[in-house]
């Protein structure tokens, strides 16, 4: 099968040029949902946040991406990719204006939730272009390795810009840096991404009652998942939320099987291969959260690392990621194919979360944890690419955006999921908090949480293998 006949006659083609531009886009997305943690204490004391309420700065965005990223997929599949790619580059850069400029609590949050409402229509963009623009099979494994290096790159270099930014510049510096680099991928984007048909010759509507129950219901799962460590998950706000959210989404269902044109093809969910592909992603997220809290509590409160020192310990582990996500995948990926390589990658994962948790004693450090973080940044590169190569699998054209956006909402609500249940697990036996509990303590908690994060990863290698090979690359 050629190139040609893969995509349709407006997608974009296999060019470097144009791949860098979407890879570039990943790491922006990357880049922006890390870069604020380390900026928290700053901006929170700055703008009037309490210990608690601080951490809305980063459940609005979750709450912006995870509960519109449904809706951002069907709208790539019926307005264009090309469309919603500009218009999630725009509201990135309105809203990270509008954040860098904020002088209160409230319009810091508002920006963040936009922001994440850029990404919810940025991220199934990106990965239609590489869907449709790269024909399945080697052009598109090295196309997606190429995203998931950006990708980890972001997540590498959001740490320590955000600190060397907050440092020397202010926390607003890492709302500000957003605004050049959303700006230069959308003039990018003009010139490299082929336009879109008009919205009209599109054949069928826009699901309209999916859309809104599709947008309520996550939005409301993500929220509770995010209000209930601070409120407490038998309130309203934590379990109330979650049992709406879980009953619009109910409805969504029922309704999608009796519409026209619906917003999430229920053929989509029948096939094995989304179906399963989706839930790996919600375990390999989960406990890729659930990891990195472990690996940040156990730097920080219990050694004493300072927020620069932990970042740079996080390198090798980002590093090695990089490096298999680009160069290894790809070749597993032609040579094992999509199943093989993802239960590869998730069970070597688990590995690697094992070794790094074996290595947190009380008098640890650096050299202790690099042999888990190798291992686990090595297999992790390699079933983030599988993963994403299964999602698009075998999936028309027409639905490759909706595709990505049930993966990608897959890999929120399953990182919300993860690290509230991490999170539960590593505190379970405090009584006095994750950060100010005794240090043995902690650490024990830290440990049990590492080791459970460990199996659970290992059991989604086990899921994968439900996968139905068929040619190597390919997954249905």
């Amino acid at each position: 099968m050629t190139l040609a006949d893969s995509r349709a006659p407006t997608d974009v083609g296999p060019s470097g040029r144009r791949l860098a531009l979407l890879a570039f886009t990943q790491l922006i997305v990357a880049l922006d949902y890390n870069i604020v943690y380390v900026a928290l204490p700053d901006l929170g004391a700055a703008l009037g946040f309490s210990t608690r309420s601080v951490q809305w700065v980063v459940s609005a965005y979750a709450i912006g991406l995870g509960g519109l990223l449904l809706l951002g997929g069907r709208a790539v599949d019926k307005l264009g990719a090309r469309r919603m790619f500009m218009l999630g580059l725009s509201l990135y850069a309105v809203a990270s204006l509008a954040g860098g400029l904020a002088t209160g609590s409230t319009t810091l949050i508002v920006a963040r939730a936009v922001q994440g409402a850029g990404g919810a229509l940025l991220t199934p963009a990106t990965l239609a272009l590489i869907y449709r623009g790269f024909a399945e099979g080697a052009a598109r494994n090295r196309a997606l390795g190429a995203w998931g290096m950006a990708g980890s790159a972001g997540l590498a270099v959001g740490s320590l810009l955000g600190g060397v930014l907050t440092n020397y510049l202010g926390w607003e510096a890492v709302f500000f840096v957003n605004v050049p680099l959303a700006i230069g991928a959308a003039a990018a984007a003009l010139r490299l991404l082929d336009p879109d048909p008009p919205a009209t010759s599109r054949p069928g509507g826009f699901d309209v009652p999916g859309a809104v129950l599709a947008t309520a219901g996550s939005t409301l799962v993500v929220f509770g998942l995010a209000s209930g460590p601070e409120v407490g998950w038998g309130s309203v706000r934590g379990a109330g939320a979650l049992v709406a959210g879980a009953a619009l989404l109910g409805l969504l269902l029922l309704v999608e099987a009796r519409t026209g044109n619906p917003l999430i093809p229920p053929r989509l969910l029948r096939r094995r291969g989304p179906a399963t592909t989706m839930a790996v992603i919600a375990v390999f997220q989960g406990t890729l959260g659930g990891g990195y809290y472990v690996l940040t509590s156990y730097l920080q409160p219990v050694l004493g690392y300072s927020a620069l020192a932990a970042g740079l310990t996080f390198l090798p582990l980002t590093l090695v990621c990089m490096a298999a996500a680009l160069k290894v995948a790809p070749l597993l990926l032609g040579r094992w194919g999509v199943r093989t390589t993802l239960s590869t990658g998730m069970i070597g994962a688990g590995a690697g979360i094992g070794v790094l948790t074996a290595g947190m004693p009380i008098g640890g450090g650096f050299w202790t944890l690099l042999p888990g973080s190798l291992i686990w940044g090595f297999f992790g590169g390699v079933a983030f690419v599988a993963l994403f190569a299964s999602a698009g699998a075998g999936v028309a054209p027409e639905q490759q955006g909706v595709a990505s956006g049930l993966a990608s909402t897959a890999k929120e609500v399953g990182g919300a999921i993860g690290l509230a249940v991490f999170v539960a697990v590593a505190t379970a036996g405090s009584t006095t908090g994750p950060t100010t509990g005794p240090t043995t303590e902690l650490l024990g908690g830290l440990q049990t949480a590492g080791w459970a994060a460990a199996a659970v990863t290992a059991v989604g290698g086990l899921i994968a293998l439900v996968l139905k090979p068929t040619k190597k690359g390919i997954t249905s």
